[in-house]
């Protein structure tokens, strides 16, 4: 007997296995793509998280996908790179920074703009490699000597660059228009930043005293905002209210006399059909009170707090004023009446806080310019967006897009590259600090003190990380990008003003498609939260169950821009899978000696031979079509119903019957089907594969590469798929499957052996070459072939498959008679529960007083006892 060649631990522990490989493929440089101009490079720039942020689900999730199609091209032979980076994130890291010197008593305004930055520095550098860190747990193939942060000095030039070109070309602009303010995050935000839900409130009834006599009833859901009021405005073919055209209102509680105007905006069916008009604080007023040449009072300071214009009220919170407002006008007799009015109330995306329509002036991009092209690039196809109902989505958002506001009132973030001449007034824009005006030549210039919209920088993340504006060998070679992989909730924040951007910067589309995933959601469906405690840390995750476990639990079966349920029974069905790889790998590799001859050209291959090679080359064949089609969750449930089902379960078992057959051993077909089928899982499970692979890497044919990471992903051989021998093959499985579902049924016991009988035609001969095998994985024994024709034993339960027929004599499995009575008393108590719960649902008492799901619960179980009650009647005939 030779000596054992290869042999692993009996159990897997990802422990001791994840971080050796992680440093091994590091120090190979095996993510690190060299350029070959002979290839067409593989690229995916990776979303930036925000350097605030720790892992979770959704970070893994995208992760995951990503590096799945990273580690797929990389083995094609395509130079793959993926470029990792973070996002300064102005608005969350500055609230992170501000709440950190909260608890020491300071604030950012105390400390000053430059000391507090160096503050902000300071805690980006402790924290900002942390997401990295828990990136490369995950097994995450980038490239980290090219990684970005979008502070660093390449892209924060390529920001400035693109300010400039756009304001020389007239797209981006200064002026004054509504914004939306969050008196939380004390910036404004973009309209995309902004989520509208509907809320049920109030409209609430005033009368305005008019100077001429009598009064004028308006409607508003913000009676706070009076304070604001410059006009009250009617429709001129209003006939109840045209006739106070011309007429001047009195300001309640303030006592301002502001004009009634006409205006065709108005909308008679709202209220009264007489509004207020507040140009400073609504969009809509603000364009009525461009074209009347109203004023504009701001009523409220950056924190929602009211300001010197609000008169008695100044210093109060926005709803406090609104109580005492109202409390004032009822008191005065103002306030007709209260009527409940649902209607939409905007909320900032990051706190929540109730944003405030705000007359301000901000810097703009000049939009349509720019959507245009970004357009054409969708309709077109040059771009593909997956899945591609989000499409539609795109191009109907795109072709209603709006100017987008883009200067925050902020320290932290690209800082506008604008100088103010204090002698001139004149504008100076420019990439470099310029040290006089542009206009007069005077020094004394100060810059803007806003920074640019996070999503102006990220928008030129996938040619800024390559070296834009400067000409460099990575930017001519890597880009345009491959596929851009994110989140479908980010679709228009990030995604259209990279397009957007990289049309206009690189005069090419960015990326060629993007691919959208969805969210990840507890088993229950729920969105996790930290409010509901269904959050799951994926680090805690990964210490439980491993990275693989935790990497194909959320890649398989998924399908792009669909919600991904992630529960405990997932996560520990995919541990069994690993475990299911480990074991039967261990088994190969402790039956391979150094003498084996694992030539597999040099085999006689028997039917499972060619039945295992044919399922293999076919399932690679799908495979392949299903991930250049970025199908990879159904491409992953392919392969891993393959290795577990297929290989393991049933080939596995068949070929252990030959093992000791030095003349024909399996050894070739076994070592070739687990080389395959770990090449196929690495994208995916890159480190149980890599230990298993290493270990199986000396029996390999040729000079194997020296890690997976970097062999040949399977191709497919046609000549190896055989229709034929899967037809044999899929009735052995069928009668196999079919004896043991019998004995399960029939709680025979595991260890006993039992007759059977099969009738078969044409698979008659197949069958008969497979006799040995169904025997032992059936246990059956003593196995009779027959032909259709012949005579059956009497009392016998038969199974009717396609291709043949299982006939199992009853006496040969079980005691007739005690099964009988078995049988009897079961149904007895069954019919005993039946009647119960019929009894209940038939009482009108319990079924009108108890709750629905309650009802409902007792039925479904009466539903399931009469299906239990027929299969039991069923056996009990068969006896």
């Amino acid at each position: 007997m030779g000596t054992k060649l290869s042999e692993i631990p009996k159990a897997y522990d990802p422990k001791n296995v994840e971080t050796k490989w992680y440093q091994f493929w590091i120090e190979k440089g095996y993510f690190t793509p060299k350029i070959d101009r002979k290839k067409q490079p593989f690229v995916i720039i990776m979303p930036p998280p925000n350097v605030t942020g720790e892992l979770h689900l959704g970070h893994v999730l995208p992760a995951t996908m990503e590096d799945i199609m990273v580690r797929w091209h990389r083995m094609k032979g395509e130079p793959a790179l993926w470029l990792p980076g973070t996002d300064h994130a102005g608005i969350a890291t500055q609230f992170v920074v501000e709440r950190e010197l909260a608890r020491e008593g300071k604030t950012r305004h105390e400390l000053g703009r430059e000391e507090f930055l160096k503050h902000v520095w300071k805690w980006v550098e402790k924290h900002g490699s942390r997401i990295t860190e828990q990136h490369k747990r995950l097994g995450t193939s980038c490239d980290w000597s090219r990684e970005r942060f979008t502070l660093d000095d390449g892209p924060s030039r390529a920001v400035r660059t693109t300010f400039v070109r756009l304001y020389e070309k007239g797209l981006i602009y200064r002026g004054e228009r509504i914004i939306n303010w969050c008196p939380r995050c004390t910036t404004a935000i973009s309209d995309l930043e902004v989520d509208h839900d509907d809320h049920m409130g109030h409209l609430y009834y005033v009368n305005y005293n008019l100077v001429e006599g009598g009064q004028i009833t308006v409607a508003t859901t913000r009676p706070e905002t009076i304070l604001g009021d410059t006009a009250v405005a009617v429709n001129p073919d209003d006939e109840r209210n045209n006739k106070f055209i011309g007429k001047t209102a009195i300001l309640p509680e303030i006592g301002r006399k502001i004009p009634v105007i006409a205006d065709e905006a108005v909308d008679p069916a709202f209220g009264t059909g007489a509004v207020k008009i507040t140009p400073a604080h609504d969009p809509v007023d603000f364009e009525v009170g461009k074209r009347h040449k109203l004023p504009l009072v701001n009523i409220l300071n950056t924190d929602g707090t009211m300001n010197e214009n609000a008169g008695k009220y100044q210093k109060l919170d926005r709803f406090e004023c609104r109580k005492r407002i109202l409390a004032d006008l009822e008191r005065e007799g103002l306030l007709v009446k209260i009527d409940n009015h649902q209607h939409a109330v905007g909320h900032c995306s990051r706190c929540s806080t109730i944003i405030e329509p705000w007359a301000s002036s901000q810097w703009f991009v000049k939009i349509e310019p720019l959507a245009a092209p970004a357009i054409e690039a969708v309709k077109s196809g040059e771009i593909k967006i997956i899945p591609e109902r989000f499409a539609k989505t795109y191009l109907n958002w795109m072709e209603n897009i709006r100017d987008w506001c883009i200067s925050r009132q902020l320290w932290w973030g690209h800082r506008i590259p604008v100088w103010y001449c204090a002698d001139c007034k004149g504008l100076t824009v420019s990439v470099d600090e310029p040290t006089k005006c542009a206009s007069c030549g005077s020094k004394n210039i100060v810059q803007d003190p806003d920074v640019l919209d996070t999503w102006f920088s990220s928008g030129l993340w996938p040619h800024s990380t390559l070296g834009w504006p400067d000409k460099t060998e990575d930017l001519d070679y890597f880009y345009p990008t491959s596929v851009m992989e994110t989140g479908y909730d980010i679709l228009f924040f990030w995604v259209a003003r990279m397009i957007m951007m990289g049309i206009e910067n690189m005069g090419r589309v960015p990326f060629h498609t993007v691919y959208l995933h969805g969210l990840v959601r507890d088993e229950k469906g729920e969105k996790m939260s930290k409010v509901k405690g269904n959050v799951v840390n994926p680090l805690d995750v990964i210490e439980q169950y491993g990275t693989d476990a935790l990497r194909l639990s959320l890649s398989t079966g998924n399908s792009p821009g669909n919600d991904i349920r992630l529960s405990d029974s997932k996560m520990e069905a995919s541990r069994n899978f690993c475990n299911k790889l480990w074991n039967a790998s261990r088994f190969i590799l402790g039956n391979i000696e150094e003498d084996s001859n694992l030539d597999l050209s040099q085999m006689k291959l028997t039917t499972e031979d060619r039945w295992i090679l044919s399922r293999l080359n076919r399932m690679i064949a799908n495979v392949d079509s299903l991930m250049t089609d970025f199908q990879f969750g159904e491409a992953l449930r392919q392969i891993h119903d393959f290795v577990w089902g297929e290989f393991c379960d049933w080939y596995i078992e068949i070929s252990k019957l030959r093992l000791k057959d030095k003349g024909n051993s399996p050894l070739p077909v076994l070592v070739h089907v687990l080389d395959s089928s770990l090449r196929l899982l690495h994208p995916a499970m890159p480190f149980i594969t890599e230990e298993i692979w290493q270990n199986l890497r000396p029996t390999l044919p040729g000079v194997p590469a020296e890690s997976i990471m970097i062999a040949s992903y399977p191709t497919a051989d046609p000549s190896a798929i055989d229709d034929d021998i899967e037809k044999q093959m899929a009735i052995i499985i069928d009668i196999v499957r079919s004896i043991r579902n019998t004995r399960s049924e029939l709680h025979v016991e595991p260890a006993k052996w039992i007759e059977a009988i099969i009738a078969a035609t044409d698979l008659k001969p197949a069958i008969k070459a497979q006799a040995q095998a169904i025997e032992i994985l059936a246990r059956a024994r003593p196995l009779t072939i027959i032909d259709t024709a012949q005579q059956r034993p009497d009392k016998a339960k038969t199974i009717v498959l396609n291709g043949a027929e299982v006939i199992l004599p009853m006496s040969g499995m079980i005691d007739m008679g005690a099964e009988r009575t078995r049988l009897k008393k079961e149904i007895d108590g069954c019919e005993g529960e039946i009647a119960r719960l019929g009894g209940r649902l038939a009482d009108e008492k319990f079924t009108s007083k108890a709750p629905s799901h309650v009802v409902e619960r007792e039925r479904e179980k009466l539903g399931a006892l009469k299906d239990k009650l027929a299969t039991l009647n069923e056996r009990l005939s068969e006896l």
